[in-house]
């Protein structure tokens, strides 16, 4: 550990045996309106601990599936199943046994449904109760929760560039944008209380010149804009003016782009964008002249999870220079993670809780992007809740970067204040990239 890291990290990988007494679970609503299932454990203590699992709109076929009624109620969207699970045989082994570990936990957990996806509990089940024993046993060391996640994952804290989602398109949004994220990242500011100050006084500069524009200033599920635009260019020049309008510099703020390119893959190595039909070295090139006009540092799922040549080529050509980085190619899947850096396709991995379905096995999968080189990028989900577990998590595996939508809306502005008053308890973790 490093001279900054908290005091105490060293003292908490082994807090105490996490003795469940009882386990409630409910059906919540998420930031989109539908269904998802918030988990409460109660310890031997009489601590309580919670948390709620996030829902994906933009979902990559291998990742851990969720557990949905189809019934009629919400439209079949329901948890009330889910729930049942949790307070039933999840329940029944929660509290038969204390728990030596999060690993032993979630290991448990995972032998307990006997499916690699997680179909029979549901993954929305499993990672709430992952979430909520992860702040268990922090309760238990007696520190707080990005502490005991730096303890147990080995890593240095440290305080990430936020990512702030500020224009909707795609599957988050109503207009016939084909890319999913405009991002805009303070990557040239000294504190998490500057780039949270960077990404709001972007975010309603960019909000006047949308009003001004198209006379309306409509919101994606991440709370970004969503104003009637289809090309790709013109929401990168939205975003260039509204920085320099707060007063900033493309040095101290650049750009991110998560395409999100299953949504506009036409199969066979085509794709359509702004109602062109690209092949995948057009759309290399395409990207590749994004990157020459814009300050654009970091490319997330610009090609489709399968189209595996296309990643090598994307990588091959500007990889050197941006980062390029696997949402739905490697769904926080450690194995995925090692193929695809082996097989040269990205040099990032996003990093989502619930697309794998616990949280020793996302510390497994930044473990395996770091043994490659990889940078990491924690993320929320489209469907949120104001369960803020993400933010210690970026923070205490020092990954440098989370995305958590706009600098707007309760269920994202929870991740950011929570990392303010985290740098705030510890002024000495430093800000920045890893």
């Amino acid at each position: 550990m490093s001279s900054t890291a908290p005091s105490g990290i060293q003292d908490v990988l082994h807090g105490g045996r996490l003795s469940i007494t009882s386990v409630r679970a409910e059906q919540v609503l998420d930031s989109r309106g539908w269904p998802t299932i918030s988990v409460a454990l109660t310890l031997d203590d009489g601590s309580v601990h919670e948390a709620a699992a996030p829902a994906g709109a933009s979902t990559g076929a291998f990742e851990a599936v969720e557990l949905r009624d189809d019934a009629p109620e919400y439209s079949g969207r329901g948890v009330l199943n889910a729930v049942a699970g949790v307070e039933g045989a999840v329940a029944a082994t929660l509290t038969a046994t204390p728990w030596d570990g999060i690993r032993q936990l979630d290991d448990a957990l995972r032998e307990l449904d006997g499916t690699p996806n997680l179909a029979r509990l549901g993954a929305n089940a499993i990672v709430a109760v992952s979430m909520a024993a992860s702040r268990g046993f922090a309760h238990l060391a007696g520190v707080p929760l990005y502490v005991w996640i730096a303890a147990q994952t080995g890593s240095d804290p440290l305080m990430p560039v936020p990512h702030f989602n500020v224009l909707n398109g795609g599957a988050h949004a109503a207009n016939d944008l084909d890319f999913q994220e405009f991002m805009i990242a303070p990557v040239g500011v000294g504190s998490e209380q500057d780039a949270v100050r960077a990404g709001s006084e972007t975010y309603h500069a960019l909000q006047a010149a949308v009003r001004d524009q198209f006379h309306t200033a409509g919101l994606g599920d991440e709370g970004g804009f969503a104003p009637p635009i289809a090309n790709p260019v013109q929401a990168l020049d939205l975003l260039v003016a509204a920085i320099a309008t707060a007063g900033y510099t493309t040095d101290q703020v650049k750009v991110a782009i998560d395409p999100a390119a299953n949504g506009f893959y036409l199969g066979d190595g085509n794709y359509q964008v702004d109602g062109r039909r690209l092949d995948r070295r057009q759309l290399v090139d395409y990207y590749d002249g994004l990157l020459g006009d814009y300050p654009i540092w970091s490319l997330e799922d610009g090609m489709a999870e399968n189209d595996f040549e296309g990643w090598q080529l994307l990588f091959e050509r500007v990889g050197d220079r941006a980062q390029v980085m696997g949402d739905d190619l490697f769904v926080t899947d450690p194995a995925r993670i090692r193929q695809g850096a082996a097989e040269h396709y990205a040099n990032s991995a996003l990093i989502k809780v619930n697309q794998i379905g616990t949280v020793s096995q996302t510390f497994d999968a930044i473990a395996a992007a770091r043994e490659n080189d990889m940078t990491c990028m924690v993320s929320h989900r489209s469907g949120e809740t104001p369960d803020t577990f993400i933010a210690d998590l970026v923070v205490g595996t020092g990954v440098g970067q989370i995305k958590s939508g706009a600098p707007a809306r309760g269920e994202r502005v929870a991740k950011y204040n929570r990392l303010m008053s985290i740098e705030r308890s510890e002024p000495r973790l430093r800000y920045g990239l890893r």
